[in-house]
């Protein structure tokens, strides 16, 4: 069955954007863009809220752009030809290889653990993951963990008052100061 995978950029104080609702502080460093490339080659479909799509439309084009290193082209050619599934109750329309989710999480999760097709089901979105983890429906949570108290925002982690334990995967720590934590849900 394919894993439903949760993954952000997140500050140590757990946030993935601050107050005003920024993630400047989130920008990776080679070694960190690397590893989300190497997770967007694993996902074999991704799931997104509405903001974290639109944040993500720019990858849709920036392939484009000849300035770009290669490893950026890459990401962005991966990006682009990945499934993703768009939850919102705004956006009547979607580009690229995209639609929009024609049920809650938890139906669209089930139906994509019922097709054929490999790779993960990566979710994205604090908004979106919180309704998935209140269903219990994250698999694994992958965060990559920025050195950055921003002091309030969007939390990585819902408040949904429940115990969940975990297995620890495996942890790699950057030249940046990045930690990337990957836990898998015990059951």
């Amino acid at each position: 069955m394919r894993s439903v995978t949760y993954s952000m950029n997140v500050s140590l104080d757990g946030y993935v954007v601050g107050p005003d609702g920024g993630f400047d502080w989130s920008v990776p460093d080679e070694e960190v863009f690397r590893l989300a490339t190497d997770e967007v080659r694993e996902t074999g479909v991704h799931l997104l809220g509405r903001r974290l799509y639109e944040t993500m439309l720019y990858w849709e084009t920036a392939e484009q752009d000849p300035a770009l290193d290669f490893p950026t082209r890459e990401f962005a050619a991966l990006w682009k030809r990945l499934p993703k599934v768009v939850f919102s109750t705004t956006l009547s329309a979607v580009r690229g290889n995209a639609r929009l989710a024609s049920g809650g999480p938890a139906e669209e999760i089930e139906r994509l653990r019922a097709e054929p097709g490999d790779g993960d089901i990566a979710i994205g979105g604090a908004t979106l993951a919180a309704a998935a983890a209140a269903a219990g429906l994250i698999d694994e949570y992958r965060l990559r963990v920025c050195p950055v108290l921003v002091g309030g925002g969007t939390p990585f982690f819902p408040r949904h008052e429940r115990r969940v334990d975990l297995e620890l995967v495996r942890t790699r720590t950057f030249s940046s100061g990045v930690v990337h934590l990957h836990y898998r849900v015990t059951r």
